[in-house]
């Protein structure tokens, strides 16, 4: 009788695990209460909610305030670590910001101007000093080459003038530094559940989104996003529990933040993960995500479903998506990151609105599944022609990642998973391996290696590498029946 208790617990735990994944998709269809204000309020304190990592590495914390008459003063704090425990620098950012109008090209976000009146730098060690001194001297302009003389001893608390408005004086450019992130705004506001069990009701969280950070570190200086960054959060109003949000905000140039240790997870990949959001990629695409890992064969299964709007109500398309993946090894690169390759060998598009239907029927025959014989709510494999040249999607091929396992405030499970280059090119050789990370993934169903077999029921339908059938997914009703008849025979 325990075994067949056992038996049926197993198969309804297996069955509701994809609905559970599906369930979080659906609330990011609802867009769980989301409320974006045009223009912003933009007014007070904003700061990281966690050890942030941008292209290059850098790894940073950001504290924001902006005042009523428009000024702004940004703390820009960072380390030599993953972890945002061990300071380097920080950079105070003082200037002035006017909002414009709604973005014509990245729908939901705001265009703004700013200008810049002093950028100061306070080293937090004699290397940091010294290693970004050479960077000055070497690399800035006219102005610069003296910036610190060799040699000079590190004052704690000393700030230093790299950019002044006043003096026309600019040697940030060593440092990849710009305020681009400031020409484009987007606030959302939402409703958090109280926590506690003891607690009824829900509290309010402000998230301000900024333009997103170039890829590639030549670009930077130059590129006007059309995306956005991890999201700050409003001092007053942000998500709980939030450690980091308390001691981001206490912080000042002088003290930069240390952020709690935490321990390090070991890369486990296998089960399902969805978005947490609605996410927004330059060139306007809107999408959420949704993979599964299966860590007994290295295979694995994605599904990216994209958008017209920032709020992941309009579909047009999604992309099945499936192949291999190698044994991961710790990044030499990225601290805390593993690198992984990924084979994508499969490939299926399903067109959800008329516009991408027009464009799908209207690519070189051969190019892309079937020659005019798409229509909206119809999936078809574009395998045998070897990917989607409309849609930039070529097979099979192989992209070199780069994935960050950890877990946020209230011990759930997320996956980061390279940022895709600005250009909307792949990571297809070594050289192009990301080095920062997209907007993490949240676990919605662990794996089960004693029942791994049975996971495979999800596939019925479809063909494998081979041609052959394979199974079909079973209904949730079903399985809850072969439970019934074990408990009953039994």
């Amino acid at each position: 009788m325990v075994r067949c208790w056992w038996l049926a617990g197993l198969l309804v735990a297996c069955a509701a695990a994809e609905p559970r994944c599906r369930q979080q998709l659906r609330h990011l269809q609802d867009s769980a209460g989301i409320a974006a204000r045009l223009p912003p309020r933009l007014e007070g304190r904003w700061v990281s909610t966690g050890c942030e990592v941008r292209p290059g590495p850098e790894f940073l914390t950001r504290s924001y305030l902006f005042y009523a008459n428009r000024l702004f003063k940004a703390l820009q704090f960072y380390y030599w670590d993953p972890s945002c425990r061990d300071p380097s620098y920080s950079l105070v950012i003082k200037g002035k910001l006017r909002l414009r109008q709604a973005s014509w090209i990245t729908r939901g976000a705001t265009e703004a101007d700013y200008h810049l009146h002093k950028v100061g730098i306070v080293f937090h060690s004699q290397k940091a000093m010294r290693e970004v001194a050479s960077w000055i001297n070497q690399t800035s302009g006219e102005g610069c080459s003296g910036f610190l003389p060799p040699g000079r001893s590190w004052a704690p608390g000393a700030l230093y003038e790299v950019l002044s408005a006043k003096t026309e004086r600019d040697c940030t450019a060593a440092l990849g530094f710009a305020m681009h992130e400031l020409s484009l705004v987007r606030v959302e506001r939402h409703y958090q559940p109280l926590l506690q069990p003891q607690q009824s009701g829900s509290q309010l969280v402000e998230e301000l989104y900024l333009g997103d950070i170039h890829t590639d570190w030549g670009e930077r200086l130059h590129y006007r996003p059309t995306g956005y960054q991890r999201p700050m959060q409003s001092a007053l109003h942000h998500v709980h529990p939030c450690p980091a949000c308390g001691i981001i905000s206490r912080a000042d140039e002088h003290h930069p933040p240390i952020l709690p240790a935490r321990a390090a997870l070991p890369m486990q990949l296998s089960g399902s993960w969805v978005s947490t959001h609605c996410e927004v990629r330059p060139a306007v695409l809107f999408l959420t995500r949704y993979f599964t890992f299966h860590g007994n064969n290295h295979t694995w299964e994605g599904h990216y479903y994209h958008y017209s709007d920032p709020l992941c109500r309009q579909p047009t398309f999604t992309i099945y998506a499936s192949g291999h993946y190698t044994q991961g090894i710790p990044s030499s690169k990225v601290r805390g990151g593993t690198e992984l390759a990924f084979k994508v060998t499969q490939a299926r598009v399903t067109p959800m609105d008329q516009v991408t239907v027009v464009m799908l029927n209207s690519s070189e025959p051969g190019s892309c599944g079937l020659a005019g014989s798409w229509s909206a709510g119809v999936e078809q494999d574009i395998t045998p022609t070897n990917g989607c040249l409309a849609l930039g999607i070529k097979l099979p091929h192989t992209e070199y990642e780069l994935f960050k396992t950890e877990q946020d405030t209230q011990e759930r499970s997320l996956l980061y998973i390279g940022e895709r280059p600005t250009d909307g090119s792949s990571p297809d050789s070594p050289d192009k391996r990301p080095t920062s990370y997209q907007a993490p993934l949240i676990q919605c169903a662990a794996a089960s290696r004693e029942f791994s077999n049975y996971i495979s029921l999800k596939y019925v339908g479809r063909k494998d590498a081979n041609g052959n059938e394979a199974l079909k997914p079973l209904p949730v009703a079903f399985l809850l029946f072969i439970a019934l008849l074990f408990l009953r025979w039994d």
